[in-house]
């Protein structure tokens, strides 16, 4: 007969091999299908009281074998349904190549078609980092993709526009992975534009840095997920930024505003203690 001290241990090792398994199986199939809304709410407005304005931010949808089109579909009604004014897309479409551009265009298009939208690329969607990283060389698939979809690309470059009683600059950078950040080359369309709020897509949150010397308010920025994998003590180790600070959610940085959403793709196909959100910002 084993000894009692042998059978404690096999014991304590399959229980941990139970729980390791019931929480790789609940990080693969549980949670990356969990969709949530993150709300926040800003105040942005520069003299009197405006009407609240509701920007709906999506990121990181990763449309790849592990993240399906449906899932992708599923947190655009999601979003749609809060009824945004205004929708700003911060990167990653894709993971890889990718064979479905048409399709995904039809799942992309609804967006546009509620409100005016916009978006930045990743350094997933492209370019010098995807290139060497089984993506695209150049931009210019998910380039097509969002002009199809009727999304407007603002890559390096800026929009002054007006939503309800707001007057707004979005800005829109190149990938700071992809070296293709350009602030010099966006920020003269929004230099002297007065009173209006600035609003900034960059994919990554660690490009506040070169932005520090320009004139915005709020930075949206994906690319994290959040941390994907959130793990007890240890936090979110495997976010690829520098300032783990900037990981998630609204946090405020040098008199100004930064948004990071969790997105709503992953990648290999886990999440864990950071379930997909689309994000609700109410400026104010």
């Amino acid at each position: 007969m084993p000894s009692k001290s042998k059978l404690f241990t096999r014991r304590k090792f399959l229980g941990a091999l139970g729980l390791a398994t019931a929480g790789g199986a609940y990080a693969r199939w549980g949670e990356p299908g969990w969709l949530q809304v993150g709300r926040h709410e800003v105040k942005l407005s520069k003299s009197h009281p405006q009407t609240p304005l509701k920007l709906l931010h999506l990121s990181d949808f990763h449309a790849s074998p592990v993240v399906s089109l449906d899932l992708i579909r599923q947190a655009i009604e999601l979003g749609l349904s809060l009824n945004p004014d205004l929708i700003c897309l911060t990167g990653d479409f894709i993971t890889h190549k990718f064979d479905q551009f048409p399709e995904y265009a039809r799942v992309l298009s609804p967006l546009a078609q509620a409100a005016p939208t916009f978006a930045c690329l990743g350094n997933h969607d492209g370019g010098m980092w995807a290139g060497r990283h089984r993506g695209y060389p150049e931009t210019t698939p998910v380039s097509e993709l969002l002009r199809t979809s009727g999304v407007e690309l603002l890559h390096n470059a800026a929009k002054r526009m007006r939503v309800q009683d707001w007057d707004l600059t979005l800005v829109g950078l190149g990938d700071i992975w992809a070296k293709d950040i350009q602030p010099l080359l966006a920020f003269p369309r929004a230099n002297g534009a007065g009173q209006t709020t600035t609003v900034v897509l960059s994919h990554n949150p660690d490009s506040k840095e070169p932005l520090a010397e320009f004139a915005w308010d709020l930075m949206l920025c994906g690319h994290t997920h959040g941390g994907q994998l959130k793990l007890p003590l240890l936090g979110t180790p495997f976010a690829p930024v520098r300032d783990h600070r900037f990981v998630e959610g609204l946090n405020p940085w040098a008199g100004r505003w930064i948004h990071t959403t969790r997105g709503v793709g992953n990648l290999h196909g886990l999440r864990l203690n950071c379930p997909p959100e689309v994000s609700l910002i109410t400026l104010v």
